[in-house]
């Protein structure tokens, strides 16, 4: 009986324990002249990788910080599924991940792409970088992916704040980039949906992805047809869900998946 319940827990742990580590990074910016915190779960495989790894990074939405996705995901476990690093780092409560032309302690695209992700890079030895992130950090990683080629390998968006003249009232977007009736063409300018016009030569795999009855949805099939429009190779999802974490948690699943076919 004793050999049949150790044999039992043996199989149990092998299967349901995780070896992910935790760490936190913190850098300091000399854009924003402050400490800021980045949360890093290294899966079991990293210390036996002999070449450079592989990571994603997972943006939070508005009102949230670097430990949200912490709090409601099993990052340790996914870490160790995909055998990729997975950075949380915080882009503040309201940042839009933008450079504010208002606001010069919220210079977040320029922490993000010149201070953040090299640190990174040279401390993890990352050479394959995904990003995604969900409603305000959906919006932040295809505003980041797409205004620097070369800095990620896919991108991902989930309930994504693709338009940000959804509500000129709402989300403090205002303290950012100013009032919308002062400054329109900054609202349009920084929305992914008016950017997409721009856009030339994207190489880098693009999923979108939101529910189908989230309050974005409409903005998010707006973004799928002017991707179409454009010419722009895409992967398109709606399933059933609002702006919740649970359709987040599940989304991730498979947005890690498409990671995974492109790093």
């Amino acid at each position: 009986m004793k050999k049949i319940v150790l044999v039992t827990l043996i199989i149990y742990l092998a299967v349901f324990s995780y070896g992910a580590d935790i760490d936190t990074l913190v850098v300091f910016s000399d854009a924003m002249k402050k400490k800021i915190p980045t949360l890093i779960v290294i899966p079991d495989e990293y210390e036996n990788e002999i070449t450079f790894a592989s990571a994603v990074m997972l943006l939070h939405g508005y009102g949230g910080n670097y430990l949200d996705w912490k709090k409601h995901a099993n990052l340790d476990s996914i870490a160790d599924e995909f055998n990729f690093i997975i950075i949380c780092p915080d882009g503040s409560t309201n940042s839009w991940y933008l450079d504010s032309p208002v606001d010069l302690n919220s210079q977040y695209e320029t922490y993000f792409i010149k201070e953040l992700i090299p640190q990174l890079r040279e401390k993890y030895l990352i050479d394959q970088l995904a990003i995604t992130g969900l409603s305000m950090g959906g919006h932040g990683a295809l505003y980041l992916a797409l205004r620097n080629p070369g800095t990620f390998n896919a991108v991902g968006s989930m309930s994504g704040g693709v338009d940000l003249t959804y509500s000129t009232k709402k989300w403090e977007i205002s303290q950012k980039l100013g009032s919308y009736e002062q400054f329109p063409n900054r609202w349009h300018e920084n929305s992914i949906v008016s950017m997409v016009k721009t856009l030339k030569g994207i190489s880098f795999p693009i999923m979108i992805d939101c529910g189908e009855d989230d309050f974005f949805i409409d903005i998010n099939r707006t973004l799928h047809s002017e991707l179409l429009i454009h010419g722009i190779i895409h992967d398109y999802v709606e399933r059933p869900g609002g702006h919740q974490w649970s359709y987040w948690i599940d989304a991730l699943d498979y947005h890690m998946v498409f990671f995974k076919k492109q790093m």
